[in-house]
């Protein structure tokens, strides 16, 4: 049996075989947790401790990039950062059973952060600041850059080769993006940011509360680029709420660690470049059949005529 990319061939009896070959053995059910771009699950062993499993995609991630994101992880947690680490087992973080990769992480016993509690953003500031002083002190080697070739112009393409665009929607789309393009490297070109390593999707639900401390998780798309990018995603609401937001934040991280404020200029590009990102993405992972499932709009005309919007 081989991997597929879809996870079609990730029955229950793999999952419980994959983790029989590392000599776990799960007393209840594995319960799958939300993750469109890996299968994850909570159980517990036999010796009662609680895990979380991650069976990576299958031609998303090389075994270098996914030991890489280990090793970072291992390394802020060595040094007090509050990251979910994955678990060695005979010194070895990251398995491959039939073809599938896959991770043990101990679990969190943790709730979600609430995207209005306003008042652990100093410490969440404060946490993102430790986490980039260490990250800042060495440099990924086989992760992929934040880029305007990663980020704008390998998703423009895809997309134009894309089957669910609407015909009348394509020329007015595709001529915002070319303008988007050309404004969004204009701007990014233009920054002279120091680019760090980063844990790359630090929204909300990647950061669990545990006594008041703020814990990341799910560092899949930890990347090298500018500090922003583990700042922007946090803020939302109105013009004065987002300058609050920012302002604790940014009160908290440089306690730890020096921030450019030239980067704030980078926050609508980022943003704009996650936008068709996000398109891409499930344009991209359309034929896994958990994407018309759970994005049944993208294929209707409306939705392309709000993106166009």
């Amino acid at each position: 049996m081989q991997a597929n990319f879809s996870f079609q061939s990730l029955t229950p009896e793999l999952q419980l075989d994959a983790l029989a070959s590392i000599e776990i053995y799960p007393e209840t059910g594995l319960m799958p947790l939300n993750s469109y771009e890996n299968r994850v699950f909570l159980f517990s062993d036999e010796k009662q401790v609680r895990y979380v499993v991650k069976f990576y995609r299958p031609e998303h991630w090389s075994e270098l990039q996914l030991l890489e994101e280990h090793s970072f992880c291992q390394e802020l947690y060595q040094q007090d950062c509050h990251v979910s680490a994955p678990v060695a087992f005979n010194g070895k973080t990251l398995f491959n059973f039939q073809g599938y990769y896959f991770a043990l992480f101990t679990s969190l016993s943790a709730r979600t952060m609430e995207h209005d509690n306003v008042d652990i953003l100093f410490d969440l500031g404060n946490e993102i600041g430790k986490m980039h002083r260490i990250a800042a002190q060495s440099n990924f080697i086989h992760r992929r850059a934040l880029s305007l070739q990663t980020m704008l112009k390998e998703p423009i393409s895809a997309l134009q080769q894309s089957l669910h665009i609407p015909n009348k929607i394509k020329q007015p789309l595709f001529s915002i993006l070319d303008s988007l393009q050309h404004e969004v490297s204009k701007q990014f070109s233009a920054s002279n940011s120091k680019l760090i390593r980063l844990h790359g999707d630090c929204h909300v639900s990647n950061i669990l509360v545990d006594r008041d401390l703020p814990y990341f998780v799910d560092f899949d798309d930890c990347k090298t680029g500018p500090a922003i990018q583990d700042l922007w995603l946090l803020i939302s609401g109105t013009r004065q709420e987002k300058q609050l937001q920012l302002s604790m934040l940014l009160e908290g991280y440089q306690e730890q660690f020096d921030f450019d404020l030239d980067e704030l200029r980078l926050i609508e590009p980022l943003r704009t470049m996650r936008i068709i990102n996000y398109v891409s993405w499930i344009n991209k992972l359309w034929s896994d059949p958990a994407f018309p499932k759970n994005f049944p709009w993208f294929t209707t005309e409306q939705y392309w005529k709000e993106l166009l919007q």
